[in-house]
């Protein structure tokens, strides 16, 4: 199996196990708040969708979707908040979850049937079949996140994170740079500890600057999903210790992070 292959193999193991959380849901449960301020389960399900619309125009329709990225130009701190909020006003819990479901499969068919080597338009710079895969895949885990946090529910950590801290490894200058801030000169290590015990490293082994602790953890880091303060992520050297504070995943504006929750 190739390696997009099987990205998005993980990626559709990684939407099943949100549908599961979501399938069941009243009316009521869709509309309660979940941690991202202002968004209910309905809108963390509703920004999936769209987004993995957008992406069928950046893979099936690439001269198109130039009008996208004006569209974000224009608003680029609230359009993701006005895209979610146009389509949770437009469809009510069950034709939501049929439209994710239905434009989640488009997107896997066409990501599937692209030629190898083909990458595709993005907000950032263009993305392979893989990379997008794994981008979806990364969103769909952090917004699942939102989800359980919402319902009380704890999930199992499985090998698919492996995909989600690679992001959080590759984007470190991104993070630096989106806050006007130069990027350290030097790679970081950095070593996370897997649910079966497998360390997953990226980066020399004699970097001075260091980043250690399990892998679960650093993807809920990443994603801005918990507090650097309620997570067993540790640093050594200023440079490490300062990206644990501005860490993130995902492109666009540097977001406003998680209070910590540690002594409430």
């Amino acid at each position: 199996m190739s390696d997009a292959a099987a990205v998005l193999e993980d990626l559709r193991s990684e939407s099943e196990e949100l549908d599961l959380l979501v399938a069941g849901l009243n009316a009521s449960q869709w509309a309660g708040a979940t941690p991202a301020e202002g968004w209910t389960i309905a809108h963390q399900v509703a920004h999936l969708s769209w987004t993995d619309e957008v992406a069928l125009i950046a893979v099936t329709e690439p001269e198109r979707f130039g009008g996208e990225v004006d569209r974000a130009m224009k608003d680029p701190e609230g359009f993701v908040d006005r895209a979610a909020e146009e389509v949770v006003a437009a469809y009510a819990p069950d034709a939501l979850l049929v439209r994710w479901r239905s434009g989640r499969q488009r997107l896997q068919e066409a990501l599937r049937a692209a030629p190898a080597g083909t990458r595709f338009p993005w907000y950032g710079p263009p993305m392979s079949v893989a990379s997008m895969a794994t981008g979806r895949l990364m969103e769909t885990w952090a917004h699942g996140q939102d989800v359980a946090d919402a319902l009380g529910v704890t999930r199992a950590p499985t090998a698919r994170l492996r995909h989600v801290a690679r992001i959080g490894v590759r984007a470190r200058d991104y993070a630096f740079l989106v806050r006007g801030i130069q990027p350290p000169g030097e790679e970081f290590r950095v070593e996370l500890e897997a649910p079966g015990g497998e360390v997953i490293a990226y980066g020399p082994q004699d970097a001075d600057q260091r980043v250690t602790g399990p892998l679960h953890d650093f993807c809920l880091l990443v994603t801005q999903r918990a507090h650097r303060d309620d997570l067993a992520v540790r640093a050594e050297g200023a440079d490490a210790d300062r990206w644990l504070d501005i860490a993130q995943a995902f492109a666009g504006p540097a977001g406003p992070g998680r209070v910590p929750q540690a002594g409430r």
